[in-house]
This record gives structure tokens, C-alpha cells and sequence, in this order.
């Protein structure tokens, strides 16, 4: 039975700016969120071994849905819709499956090392946005001169692309730069809708676009790719499918809703450290010089471009 639609309008508003500073305990939540985030480009890179990057997409949504589901009949939530919500949950659904398109095929053509810290550069788009769409959180002198350290740990990244014959390391580090960008403005977008929207609507809407696009995508373009189902594809779908995109995205949404969304995507920060260590250690990836001055460019810039000014601090 589809969702009833009904005619009062939706409490969300642009204006509405009820988000605070992180926490110790929300810090804590986040930490933890980006730590697992690491792994979710390792994980992918593993399982598009045995899928097509469309095919891995729309079963890893069909998973995280499951996962949403179960948390918003447990907790008692409506599944009604009002009229005004639906070109936001659209907007949203729409960037969302954009993004993961990019991020998916991008990884395809590039290392899981490359894709953790292209992708990391995600916070300072967060703050971009941010700047223009969330009050009182506004860019600042060191956010942009952080912002063009962190843009420098991206060229390190992009140098042994240009380097290396084969041109699929640079394609796929252009999509997945793509992707970073489009899911920072997705954080912003979340924070906002989840003012008025509630957390349930938002994720049940990115899966229900995402799952319905990915599947005729993948009919049309994968319909030759080898579909092997193995306990690495397996394990891959459950941490990308059950952690990420399930109880990730809840976590996330969560702190979203309560949170300026540059403060939370600040704790992201450590995904390249984490996510290098996780290429290495469970793929074998070689970690080159690169890598590690990208990392620690993102890591430092991005460290600049999140940090609070007394003139902000006041403002709140």
C-alpha cells in the first residue's frame, strides 16, 4: 500500500536553525560513523570484483531499505506524506542516486587507497554549501585557505593519475571528486529537510530512487558483466549494505538533524588515515607516496577549514 499523501503543508523551512555545536557523546557517535565509513570503499572495491558497480549499488540499497524499515516500524513512525514533501524527498532522492553512480563507476576505474581520499574531501563541500545555506555556518578566512591546502592533498592524489599511462585511474578519480562534491551538498541537504522532515522519510527516499534507477541501469548496462556470488561479495553487501547504508545512514541522518553539518562532517577528517590502512591491510593495495601526502594534506587543510572563529562562536 503506498504511502497516503495529505494536504497540510510540511514543517520544514530553510530559516530553521535549531542545530548546535557536536557534542561529546554525538563527537563520539560521529567517530565511530567515519571510522566505519573508511571501510565502505574497501568494502566496495571487494565486492565489485564479483558485481558490476550498478548490480552492487541496488543490492546494497535493497539491504540499508531493509535495514530502515525495521528501525521506523519499531520505533512507531509515520509512513504518511505530505504534499509539500515530495520535490524535497525527489531533490533528494535524485542527488543521492547521482552520487552513488559516481562514487560506484568511479571506484571501478581507480584504487580503494585513491577512492578514500578523493572521497574524504567531502567536508570541505559540506562547508561550501554550508556557508550559503545553513545560518551561522558561515565560511572564514582559514576555511578558505584551509580549503586550498586540502585542494593540494587532492592534486598529490591526482599526480600519479596524470603519471601512469592507463587513463582509468583519472577517470575514476574525477568521478569519485564528483561524488565528494555532490555529497557534500547532500549533507546540507539533509541537515535542512531534517528540520521539518522526518529522519525516516529522508532515507527511505534516497533507497526507493536509488534501488528503482540502479536495477534499470544495470538491466541495460550490465546485462553481459559476471554476477558471482561469493562469501566476499557476501560479506561486502552486509558492510555496505547492513552498516553503511542502514545503520550509517540513520547515525548520520541522526546527527544531521541535530547538528551544524560542518561540525559533524569535521570528525570525517580521519577516513583517509583509516581508509589507507584499511586498502593496505585487507587488499593488499600498495601504499604509495602519494597516498600518504594526499592524506595528510586533506587531513591537515580540511582540519583548517572546519575550525570555529570567535565571530562564529558568537554568532551561535
Amino acid at each position: 500500500m503506498p504511502p497516503k499523501l495529505i494536504d497540510e503543508p510540511p514543517r520544514y523551512s530553510s530559516k530553521t536553525n535549531g542545530r548546535q555545536p557536536l557534542s561529546v557523546r554525538a563527537g563520539v557517535l560521529a567517530l565511530v560513523l567515519s571510522t566505519m565509513w573508511a571501510g565502505n570503499p574497501v568494502a566496495n572495491k571487494a565486492g565489485l570484483q564479483d558485481a558490476g558497480p550498478l548490480r552492487l549499488g541496488w543490492l546494497r540499497f535493497v539491504l540499508g531499505a531493509i535495514v530502515v524499515l525495521v528501525y521506523a516500524v519499531a520505533t512507531r513512525q509515520s509512513f504518511k506524506i505530505y504534499r509539500g514533501e515530495l520535490l524535497p524527498l525527489t531533490l533528494l532522492g535524485v542527488l543521492f542516486t547521482v552520487q552513488l553512480g559516481f562514487m560506484n563507476v568511479g571506484q571501478d576505474y581507480t584504487s580503494a587507497g585513491h577512492a578514500v581520499v578523493v572521497t574524504s574531501t567531502f567536508p570541505l563541500w559540506t562547508g561550501v554549501f554550508a556557508h550559503f545555506f545553513v545560518p551561522g555556518d558561515q565560511m572564514s578566512r582559514t576555511r578558505t585557505f584551509g580549503t586550498l591546502i586540502a585542494y593540494s592533498g587532492v592534486v598529490a592524489v591526482f599526480y600519479k593519475s596524470f603519471a601512469i599511462s592507463n587513463a582509468d585511474f583519472l577517470v575514476g578519480d574525477l568521478l569519485l571528486l564528483g561524488s565528494a562534491i555532490l555529497l557534500g551538498a547532500r549533507q546540507v541537504l539533509l541537515s535542512q529537510l531534517g528540520q521539518g522532515i522526518d529522519q525516516h522519510k529522508l532515507l527511505i527516499a534516497q533507497s526507493v530512487f536509488g534501488i528503482f534507477t540502479f536495477i534499470v541501469a544495470s538491466l541495460i548496462f550490465e546485462s553481459n558483466e559476471p554476477f558471482v556470488l561469493t562469501t566476499r561479495l557476501v560479506v561486502a553487501l552486509l558492510y555496505t549494505g547492513v552498516l553503511i547504508a542502514g545503520l550509517g545512514f540513520i547515525g548520520q541522518t541522526w546527527l544531521l538533524k541535530r547538528y551544524l553539518p560542518s561540525r559533524v562532517t569535521v570528525i570525517s577528517l580521519s577516513q583517509p588515515v583509516f581508509g589507507v590502512l584499511f586498502s593496505w591491510w585487507i587488499l593488499g593495495e600498495s601504499v604509495g607516496g602519494e597516498l600518504y601526502i594526499g592524506a595528510i594534506l586533506v587531513v591537515l587543510g580540511s582540519a583548517l577549514a572546519q575550525r570555529k572563529t570567535k565571530q562564529m562562536e558568537s554568532s551561535l
